[in-house]
């Protein structure tokens, strides 16, 4: 896989390098335009130039194709956890997983919003996670809590010895005050709308 990506890597450099080169030459008039056009010329009426010229673009097609299907796989790898049962592959999607951290988090009074990114690494999985705290609350303690919380059950759930790596970052602590600050809702008294009425004298 290493080899592919670094050919891809290094078929692209050569490409764009060389059609960099050529408009750097054509800039600076070190290009003359009639050799362009007698090039372009050869390369539209005879035969034999027309079959290779053919048979390049086929080939920078092909190649581009297989590049984008192997970055879109990469990136799909990257996405989901696999592990082999008996019976077949199975794969875990890492939203799954993010939602099941949100969903632990939840049952936490301390804690009122939860913002986590999982990845899957070669060591296992990075779990960065960001909180919102509310006050009167022990940062190491429930932190501590919370990373053997989430490490233990992605574990019992995953059903490997999967190494899961927590990172907790406390964005925002709340007060209380604040909390129920934001819970009340102004509420707009309207005032009743009385219909237009017109007053003449009667005759």
């Amino acid at each position: 896989m290493k080899f592919f990506s670094f050919c891809g890597v290094l078929f692209y450099t050569l490409i764009l390098s060389l059609l960099g080169g050529l408009i750097i030459g054509f800039s600076l008039h070190a290009i003359q335009i009639q050799d362009v056009v007698s090039l372009l010329d050869a390369g539209y009426n005879v035969l034999n130039l027309r079959i290779i010229t053919g048979l390049i673009g086929l080939l920078l097609i092909l190649i581009s194709i297989a590049f984008a299907q192997l970055i879109l796989g990469r990136i799909q790898k990257e996405r989901t956890i696999a592990f082999d049962n008996p019976s077949g592959q199975v794969t875990v999607s890492l939203s799954a997983v993010e939602d099941l951290v949100k969903r632990l988090t939840s049952h936490i009074s301390e804690i009122k919003e939860t913002r986590p990114d999982v990845i899957a690494t070669k060591k296992g999985l990075e779990i960065d996670l960001r909180i919102v705290l509310r006050s009167e609350t022990s940062i190491p303690e429930l932190t501590l809590k919370l990373q053997e919380l989430i490490k233990s059950r992605i574990q019992d759930i995953l059903g490997v010895e999967e190494t899961v790596i927590i990172r907790v970052h406390v964005a925002k602590i709340i007060s209380s005050e604040e909390e129920k600050e934001k819970r009340k809702k102004p509420q707009d008294k309207e005032e009743p709308i009385i219909p237009f009425q017109s007053y003449g004298t009667k005759l």
